[in-house]
């Protein structure tokens, strides 16, 4: 008797006939032959693992799986980075008095990282480390004098050309990138014109808002960055030489001293010119670096505050829109919450934390309005969304019992203290609806630095090989399938010297931070420089430990109880740890021009840009929101 074909099949009517031929065979078997029902068998069996392997992979071919989406899509990428928050701020990292629902949602929605770290705690090297994945002390964007920012759109320094930002690979992986906001990279180098870092030479498509950082001096407040310096420079300027003038024209007059009258009219003219400079000083901040361009051409000088956070939303809106069949990178850099803090009369009065409480209620309705208009573009979960801050909140931003800077919770210090947690921990959080777990909060150290390899590898690019990248990549650490962060030392910085380091002992999960240098907080016992701008990065207003102040962020991450020999069993095993790591990172470190020393960041004329003839830099050249 021949054995009748077994055919194996994945369907439904298949599973029927291979039960009713069982059935068969096993009624018929003792007429059969043993071998051939052997054989019959064993095709059974065949057919039916045949048939449950496609079943599987159906099965698993409906189950979404966030590798897979991963994998074979490139997310639309969204970056929103806060001027001066502090981490206190937001109701999702313990606010309870300042109202922030938008921010809360996303950290609902995603993920919040609780120990994420800026490069910097100023706004220019922390920017320069955040677009380029790198310490800043390795691009230049440092100084050694004290010029810790960049003080003048008309300056020369800047993010160096030959520097690779995220937005420079994606663009090349096909994606449009824009830059809506705060830029405070530099701008020219030769030129009023040559735009040598703008940032259309810096990866990006499109660019709207302002080269330089809002600051005091653009609506003239008591708490300057620079106007009120120069005042009083050129005021006693002024008085030398008018002293002067005065002693010539006396001497001149009664005989004493035997000189002609050129050096009086000089004297006395430059005295003058001095006087009318303290004068227009003022005007000239303002017209200067107070402007907004719309790629490379300037649209306001000076700008209208009241129509500033209307325009940035349009603008944002526009960008969304033209590029909602992506993929797109759009870097949002909000110019809140930095002094002066411009509010609309919308939110005036309505926080319980004066201006500063207002302005930061206002940021968050703006991240509102840009989660309405992803929503209405059918956009939120083909997006990643990052929130943050450049650095932490300013305490030195104080008028009397009046704060016009951030909280920093729990954190000690602020904004330009080299190594002090509440100048350099910020808010981080990440929203990717379907591919983040929603309200997963994650303690490990992780940087700002790292978005530079994160969204470069989301978005198929390759991480440059030709240079030191310090971020890393936060992708497993955000799907939950990495236990740890890659980050073992972080390094943190004050200019370009080297205040402390934190080691993360992941076998002990102890995170453990090494301070060398402190700045002298003023007055006594005081937790801030006040009286200044912000806290120095060396001479005689820091202090020099030795041996270093160790404290255990994992236990104490205020800060406040530091570790000795006698308290602290492994203290000298931490110690030559951590110098052993710094003495490796140091020697990655390569000679650079520093882009903010005297050279690279003073006021030069003929790199103004001027939106008519120089000095009369006047312009509207586009009507806003009504």
């Amino acid at each position: 008797m021949r054995e009748p074909a077994v055919r194996c099949c994945r369907d439904s009517l298949c599973v029927s006939v291979l039960a009713s031929r069982r059935r068969f065979f096993q009624g018929t078997a003792s007429l059969l032959n043993p071998a051939a029902v052997a054989l019959t068998q064993l095709h059974l069996r065949l057919c039916f693992r045949s048939w449950l392997a496609g079943m599987l992979s159906v099965l698993l071919g409906l189950v979404p799986s966030a590798s897979s989406n991963i994998s074979t899509s490139r997310p639309n990428i969204l970056l929103l980075m806060a001027d001066d928050l502090g981490i206190g701020d937001i109701g999702c990292y313990g606010n309870n008095t300042m109202r922030t629902p938008n921010i809360d949602r996303l950290a609902e929605d995603g993920v919040k990282l609780t120990q994420h770290i800026s490069a910097a705690s100023l706004c220019t090297p922390s920017r320069a480390a955040f677009l380029t994945g790198r310490y800043p002390v390795r691009s230049g964007m440092v100084s050694s004098i004290g010029y810790r920012v960049l003080q003048w759109t008309g300056a020369s320094g800047g993010l160096p050309t030959n520097e690779t930002t995220f937005a420079k690979i994606l663009k090349e992986k096909g994606y449009a990138t824009g830059l809506i906001g705060k830029w405070h990279l530099g701008l020219n180098c030769e030129s009023a014109s040559d735009h040598c870092h703008h940032p259309l030479h810096h990866g990006f498509d499109h660019f709207y808002g302002m080269p330089f950082s809002l600051m005091g001096d653009c609506a003239h407040w008591e708490l300057s960055e620079k106007r009120v310096n120069l005042e009083q420079k050129l005021n006693f300027l002024f008085q030398v030489l008018a002293l002067v003038a005065l002693t010539l024209v006396a001497g001149k007059l009664t005989h004493l001293i035997p000189v002609s009258w050129t050096p009086v009219i000089w004297s006395a003219l430059w005295a003058v010119l001095l006087l009318a400079g303290s004068y227009f000083v003022g005007a000239l901040i303002v017209h200067a670096d107070c402007l907004l361009m719309r790629n490379h051409t300037i649209t306001e000088q000076p700008m209208r505050f009241q129509k500033t956070t209307p325009l940035i939303l349009r603008e944002v809106a526009s960008f969304l829109k033209r590029n909602k069949h992506g993929p797109f990178l759009l870097f949002v850099s909000f110019l809140h919450v930095h002094i002066p803090l411009i509010t609309m009369e919308t939110f005036l009065g309505k926080s319980l934390h004066g201006l500063y409480g207002d302005n930061v209620e206002e940021m968050d309705w703006m991240v509102g309005q840009i989660l309405d208009t992803l929503d209405m573009e059918g956009l939120t979960n083909s997006t990643l969304i990052y929130f943050t801050s450049d650095h932490g909140g300013s305490l030195e931003n104080q008028l009397g019992r009046t704060q016009y800077g951030g909280w920093n919770g729990i954190y000690k210090g602020g904004k330009g203290m080299g190594g002090w947690e509440g100048g350099i921990r910020v808010p981080g959080i990440f929203r990717w609806p379907g591919v983040l777990p929603a309200g997963q909060v994650i303690g490990e150290p992780t940087s700002l630095m790292d978005v530079f390899p994160t969204v470069v590898q989301l978005a198929g690019g390759e991480v440059p090989q030709d240079r030191v990248i310090d971020g890393q990549d936060l992708l497993p650490l955000l799907l939950g399938t990495a236990q740890h962060s890659d980050h073992e030392f972080l390094m943190h910085y004050c200019e370009g010297f080297l205040h402390a380091a934190r080691w993360h002992q992941r076998d002990k999960g102890t995170t453990w931070k090494v301070h060398f240098v402190t700045p002298v907080f003023q007055p006594e016992g005081a937790g801030a420089c006040y009286g200044r701008k912000v806290c120095p990065c060396f001479g005689e207003k820091v202090l020099h430990h030795d041996p270093p102040l160790l404290f255990d962020l994992s236990r104490d991450p205020s800060e406040t109880h530091v570790l000795t020999p006698a308290s602290e069993p492994v203290f000298y095993q931490v110690m030559e740890r951590v110098q052993r790591a710094v003495r490796e990172h140091q020697r990655t470190l390569s000679p650079v021009p520093l882009q903010l020393d005297r050279l690279g960041n003073i006021w030069r004329p003929w790199l103004q840009p001027c939106c008519g003839p120089f000095p009369l830099c006047w312009c509207l050249r586009e009507d806003g929101p009504q």
